[in-house]
């Protein structure tokens, strides 16, 4: 890249970012619920497992989320003009075209989706999804078995240069474009990378607090990142904190499902992303799962995950018609067609050790008018 495309934004605008994303002021006006943190007795195994786990426990994450939706529903349009870094239009162009191929070579149906959005939007939500899909690989990709908290340490160093409009290559200038044009925090993007520390360090969770905690960080994150793009609809008669809770629920529902689509493939790598106390409960060790036998008590098991991730999906429904009309097609064609490969798992006899869930492209086709309608759907009909 060459250097004089670049123009950078001043010291004080740098502050008045600090001052607003840094603000101790900010945090005195959260309070925090404690919520109790529930678990699962043998003796009420009867009971489904998603009755007793919702968000349970987590007021920590809790904490992260209500000072993400303050800091970005509290920035204003002349900051964001303050930080503009003033690329050359033809370079953006290129650099924003480039995201676009990317999302969709590797997201068709979300790409798809982007579709009806605003030209803005649609930019900046392929720049998100670049960058997301740059740190997954970090730890998924061809180069994974070189991965070290060095090589995160650099990335995340990276980021911040990124939000301090110093990008590194034209990816990087898309999402500092991206940066500079909606009120975007650093924290999700920050928590994202954790949640790659965690695949670096951990191959099996304990509870689900421990699971929610990673599904936060590498999927939760996301809807946080895009709820800003995406927009909140001029009509909404719920609080922006409702949406966001929304945003992060189908987050969380759509990494649920693809831990429970991936169970055969990540045994295959030593790895268990499913709680261990619950598979206890069901008398079913990792051996078991090593083993790739599909037996009633592992049947029983999953139908309950199964309608923890749907649980988690119809919280998400409560705010996805709250967003922008033109910005809610992605969000439902996600909502269904992970719904669907929660069906397919059930259709394969819960068969996810040896076989993987998918929705071939003909079902996705029709899923796409479908999701259309909900979209243009009002709130209160989108949700029934």
């Amino acid at each position: 890249m060459c250097p004089a495309t670049l123009s950078y934004s001043s010291n004080s605008c740098l502050n008045a970012r600090n001052e607003i994303f840094s603000s101790k002021k900010c945090k005195t006006k959260l309070p925090i619920r404690a919520d109790q943190v529930l678990t699962v007795s043998p003796k009420k195994r009867e009971q489904s497992i998603h009755e007793l786990l919702s968000v349970q426990g987590i007021s920590h994450t809790h904490r992260r989320v209500r000072e993400v939706v303050w800091k970005q529903t509290n920035v204003t349009n002349e900051y964001l003009c303050c930080r503009n870094p003033r690329f050359d239009p033809m370079f953006l162009d290129e650099a924003y075209e480039l995201c676009r191929k990317i999302c969709e070579e590797y997201a068709k149906t979300f790409y798809l989706g982007t579709k009806l959005m605003t030209e803005d939007r649609q930019k900046a939500i392929w720049a998100i999804y670049v960058w997301c899909r740059r740190t997954d690989e970090l730890v998924d990709g061809p180069n994974a078995d070189y991965m070290n908290n060095s090589v995160l340490d650099r990335w995340e160093q990276r980021l911040e240069d990124i939000f301090n409009n110093k990008p590194y290559d034209m990816l990087d200038a898309a999402l500092t474009d991206t940066i500079c044009k909606f009120p975007l925090d650093i924290k999700p993007f920050k928590d994202m990378i954790d949640g790659m520390r965690m695949d670096t360090r951990k191959s099996r969770y304990a509870n689900f607090q421990e699971l929610y905690m990673y599904c936060y960080c590498v999927a939760g994150t996301v809807g946080l990142m895009s709820v800003p793009i995406m927009g909140i609809a001029p009509e909404c008669s719920v609080s922006a904190q409702t949406v966001y809770n929304a945003a992060l629920h189908l987050g969380i529902g759509n990494q649920l499902t693809n831990i429970l689509r991936d169970v055969g493939e990540d045994a295959l790598r030593g790895r268990v992303y499913l709680p261990q106390d619950e598979l206890a409960q069901f008398g079913i060790r990792d051996e078991d799962v090593f083993a790739r036998k599909v037996t009633d008590q592992w049947r029983e098991f999953m139908k309950e995950q199964i309608r923890r991730a749907r649980f988690y999906f119809n919280l998400a429904e409560d705010g996805a018609s709250h967003l922008n009309k033109a910005s809610r097609w992605p969000v439902w064609s996600s909502l269904i067609l992970y719904r669907k490969i929660l069906d397919a798992i059930e259709e394969n006899d819960y068969d996810n050790l040896t076989k993987r869930a998918y929705v071939g492209r003909a079902k996705k086709l029709v899923t796409l008018p479908v999701s259309y309608a909900r979209a243009l759907s009002l709130p209160s009909l989108a949700i029934q």
